[in-house]
């Protein structure tokens, strides 16, 4: 069985700190800003730049923890971590999910 790509505790918190209007619009935000966070990814990897790589992995862990992306913020954690990985491995798997993320915060924003 496939865990939530949400915690939907988490965001719904969310939702009741900052405002359900103030949320949508930070989810649309992430929407727009993901792609390039994951190109970054792809470019410093291919540059060998650890630390683009880094940042790039950081931001993607921490909006994950904010929607309650419990996994995503992980795989970004490690990645974050981790230094450069050999390959694109980890930023496919990680991308994969952030899919299943994007839905699930559509979703729950329209709930």
């Amino acid at each position: 069985m496939t865990s939530a790509a949400i915690d939907l505790t988490v965001f719904k918190e969310l939702q009741a700190s900052a405002g359900e209007d103030f949320v949508a619009e930070l989810v649309d935000t992430f929407h727009e800003e993901a792609p390039q966070m994951f190109a970054e990814l792809r470019a410093a990897l291919h540059e060998g730049s650890a630390e683009r790589f880094r940042r790039a992995a950081h931001s993607l862990k921490s909006n994950g923890q904010t929607f309650g992306a419990t996994a995503l913020g992980a795989m970004a954690r490690e990645l974050e971590q981790g230094g450069l990985p050999p390959d694109a491995t980890a930023i496919d798997a990680l991308q994969t999910e952030y899919v299943r993320v994007a839905a699930a915060l559509k979703r729950a924003c329209n709930d």
